[in-house]
């Protein structure tokens, strides 16, 4: 691995997700929910060591979302790693893991959607 970045660990709160990058490890995970009252604010950092990351990546990088729930301003911010993650997949074969609850069909339905915009090897992982 060429990548010497320390891991990110925002550990989740009762409005705010787990985040947990490990590029030596492989491990890159938004989990749980996503209800910052300052989305923007929450997710500054996350983005700010993506786009480090961006500089040198792994060769292959799977990036797990495994959120339960989302807010709308959310929503926004997770488009904007999504769209890191496009950038990267020029660099680093990337590989999107969504994860939903088998009868959660409006994040099966959002995960579809956020497929359909953006350009990179997308799996929908559902759960039971």
């Amino acid at each position: 691995m060429s990548n010497y970045l320390e891991p990110l660990t925002i550990y989740e709160t009762k409005d705010t997700p787990r985040v947990h990058f490990e590029p030596q490890k492989g491990l890159f995970e938004i989990s749980k929910l996503s209800l910052p009252e300052d989305a923007i604010s929450f997710y500054r950092p996350v983005i700010e060591w993506l786009e480090k990351y961006t500089e040198n990546p792994n060769p292959e990088t799977v990036f797990d979302f495994n959120i339960e729930y989302f807010n709308t301003a959310s929503s926004k911010q997770l488009i904007q790693i999504l769209l890191l993650l496009e950038k990267l997949n020029k660099k680093s074969k990337v590989k999107v893991r969504w994860h939903y609850k088998d009868i959660d069909e409006d994040m099966k339905e959002i995960g579809e959607e956020y497929a359909s915009i953006i350009n990179v090897d997308f799996e929908l992982v559902e759960e039971h």
